[in-house]
Formats: C-alpha cells, sequence, structure tokens
C-alpha cells in the first residue's frame, strides 16, 4: 500500500479536515521507516533494515522466545521556534520471528543508516539423554 501523505492546499482549514477524515484507520504510521529485507542463506537469515538518521547508540537489538526485535529511539533537539508537525523525534520497535537459534551467535553491524542482522539457521544441539525405566 502506498504511504499515506496528505496535501496541504493554500492552507484550507476544509480541505485539511477533509484530508483527515478520509485518512484510512489502517495506515501504518511506522510504514516509513525500518523497512527491512531478509534473505535467506544455506547458513543463515540476513535481515537489512533502514534505519537512517539514527546513531548507533540509539538502536537497541535483543533475542527472546524465538524474536529477534529492534528498537530505536529518535532523539529531540531543542530548537527556536514551534513545530507545525514533528514525524522525526519518535521510538520505534519491530520483532522478527527466527525460532530458536543460537543467540549468542547473533550479528550485527550498523552502517551508512542499514543495520544489518545475520541469523545463523543453526539450532542449538538439544542434549539427549536416556531415561531408564524402572
Amino acid at each position: 500500500m502506498k504511504n499515506y501523505m496528505t496535501t496541504h492546499r493554500n492552507n484550507d482549514l476544509f480541505d485539511e479536515a477533509i484530508d483527515s477524515f478520509f485518512r484510512p484507520f489502517y495506515v501504518d504510521s511506522d510504514s516509513t521507516f525500518m523497512k527491512t529485507d531478509i534473505k535467506e542463506t544455506d547458513k543463515d537469515y540476513v535481515l537489512d533494515v533502514e534505519m537512517p538518521g539514527l546513531e548507533k547508540k540509539n538502536i537497541s537489538l535483543k533475542y527472546e522466545s524465538g524474536y529477534v526485535t529492534i528498537s530505536a529511539k529518535k532523539e529531540e533537539r531543542e530548537e527556536e521556534g514551534k513545530y507545525l508537525r514533528r514525524e522525526r523525534a519518535t521510538s520505534y520497535s519491530r520483532s522478527y520471528y527466527m525460532g530458536d537459534v543460537d543467540e549468542k551467535q547473533i550479528k550485527a553491524k550498523y552502517e551508512n543508516g542499514v543495520l544489518t542482522v545475520t541469523v545463523p539457521k543453526d539450532r542449538p544441539e538439544e542434549v539427549k539423554h536416556q531415561i531408564n525405566i524402572d
């Protein structure tokens, strides 16, 4: 689906009210951020996540219950003037189900606004043991 963007014509309040009334209720406000390509290789999955304008220190990556979760926070800057619309200072989070993997082998690299996360396919070896019957 095309990202929704309102158009403002000559600052007409009526047009703006109509645009916002007919805005689809299912528009995902995060749809323009954290766009992701997921590639599968023989050994792993590679996620390329677009995260432009962020510093590495503001990105968090965790693995829990089979999900890799990426969180980010764009910090607000104190500037002179009054904002009419503010979309760039916010926080985002997105989860990807990867199943049971060796979380110690997950690697991540942030370069040129793209976070690359490599998740190995191999599951941890299950410990098998014989149960004696009495």
